[in-house]
């Protein structure tokens, strides 16, 4: 604790937290490999079947895709949540401000 210690700027945080759920959904993307897994979990996490099909065939990269309406409607973040991602931004205020 003598060199490291809790930072009291908070500016970058949200920024910090929105990254790490982006990269987390890139990661689920790309476990997903196949286009009827990809599809497949799109519809059954409630994405309508046109943006499944568009999302799930389309030829970009999974940073890019990581970022489309209908990844971040399937994986939403109580979704994410649900999986077990610790949001940094409610760590440090639970820190820096104790009940």
């Amino acid at each position: 604790m003598g060199c490291f210690w809790l930072s009291e700027y908070y500016r970058p945080l949200p920024e910090i937290d929105s990254w790490i759920r982006r990269r987390v959904r890139m990661c689920y993307w790309v476990q997903w490999r196949r286009e009827r897994t990809r599809i497949g979990n799109l519809l059954k996490m409630g994405v309508s079947k046109d943006q499944a099909v568009l999302t799930g065939r389309s030829s970009r990269g999974p940073w890019h895709l990581a970022r489309t309406e209908a990844t971040q409607l399937a994986m939403t973040n109580g979704w994410l949540a649900q999986q077990g991602l610790v949001s940094v931004k409610d760590l440090w205020i639970s820190f820096t401000y104790p009940r």
